[in-house]
């Protein structure tokens, strides 16, 4: 697996997650009729060219799922038992289609669990910039992550 274990992760490691993804009209619009939110800054192009955006502004939580996502790979690919929660996410900058996001992870806190001995909680840190590396997404996620097999 080449996600990390409890053992594996250390408070301060940091990591650049590869690859970055460029954001597409079709992400913004299908993820945001998909939970159905009708906001029209995120689904129509007239109303979104009269806000202070003057375009299409991409749907936030899209933004926190693909951030998340694109840390996995290098963290919790098949080592994490599941997400315990979101902290103090903040969304600085606004993300428009066709902006890059390159997301970076911090371990911040780590303990093993008080009542299970197979796992372990490991807090992450993850922020997003874009290609003018202005930073548009940061939050703290608690994680269940396994421990390493005897």
């Amino acid at each position: 697996m080449p996600g990390k274990y409890f053992e594996e992760l250390n408070v301060g490691d940091e990591f650049t997650h590869q690859p970055s993804r460029t954001v597409t009209e079709t992400d913004n619009l299908l993820f945001t009729t998909m939970t159905h939110n009708p906001q029209p800054l995120h689904i129509d192009a007239e109303f979104a060219g009269d806000s202070i955006h003057g375009q299409i502004l991409v749907n936030s939580i899209f933004t926190l799922g693909l951030v998340v996502g694109l840390s996995v790979g290098d963290t919790t690919l098949g080592t994490t038992l599941g997400n315990l929660g979101f902290d103090k996410t903040t969304f600085p900058n606004p993300v428009f289609i066709g902006d890059t996001l390159t997301a970076h992870s911090k371990v911040v806190d780590k303990r093993e669990s008080k009542s299970k001995s197979d796992r372990g909680i490991v807090t992450f840190e993850h922020t997003a910039v874009n290609q003018r590396g202005e930073v548009v997404c940061s939050c703290i996620r608690g994680a269940m992550m396994m421990r390493q097999p005897a």
